[in-house]
């Protein structure tokens, strides 16, 4: 194990060297070492060509972004028409379905379903509570027979005792 720790140290410092040395070429290639001249005029005359390569960069810098602009938008029309091609996908109008649950667990589940959940056999009978006007309703009783019993003299014998 020490043995290949050593040939990856080694490989890895090799790597590194030569990577330098490729870096130093290729700045050495397209960045001439600067000379600096004695007198204003040639000051001048070199931040003028300094100052024209600079725009020549920007220059390009932005035809190239244009260009990567232009083809993200093409490749994205592209891909949207591709997605119209391929055909848009209508939902299904949905039904409603009545299905009690047992049978939507024996959808479900298949022939595992065994156990019956009949919701309505679980509910409490509840008696419908009398109010109090059926109460009177039903203690009126019928409203003819009421009036026959109050016609006539027995009627106005039976309201005058009861008044006393």
């Amino acid at each position: 194990q020490s043995a290949m720790l050593q040939l990856a140290v080694t490989e890895i410092e090799k790597e590194a060297a030569a990577k330098e040395v490729e870096k130093q070429n290729y700045l050495a290639e397209h960045c001439p070492p600067l000379s600096l001249p004695g007198s204003m005029q040639e000051l001048q005359e070199l931040c003028k060509k300094l100052h024209a390569k600079i725009e020549s960069v920007d220059e390009e810098r932005y035809d190239t972004e244009v260009k990567l602009q232009k083809t993200n938008k093409e490749l994205e029309d592209l891909s949207q028409k591709l997605f119209d091609l391929r055909g848009k996908f209508k939902r299904p109008p949905l039904r409603r379905v009545r299905m009690s649950a047992d049978a939507m667990l024996r959808a479900l589940l298949g022939s595992k379903h065994k156990v019956c959940m009949d919701l309505r056999a679980n509910l409490k009978q509840v008696k419908k509570e009398d109010t109090e006007k059926e109460k009177d309703l039903r203690d009126v009783g019928d409203w003819r027979k009421n009036i026959e019993e109050k016609s006539g003299m027995e009627g106005r014998k039976k309201m005058f005792e009861a008044g006393e």
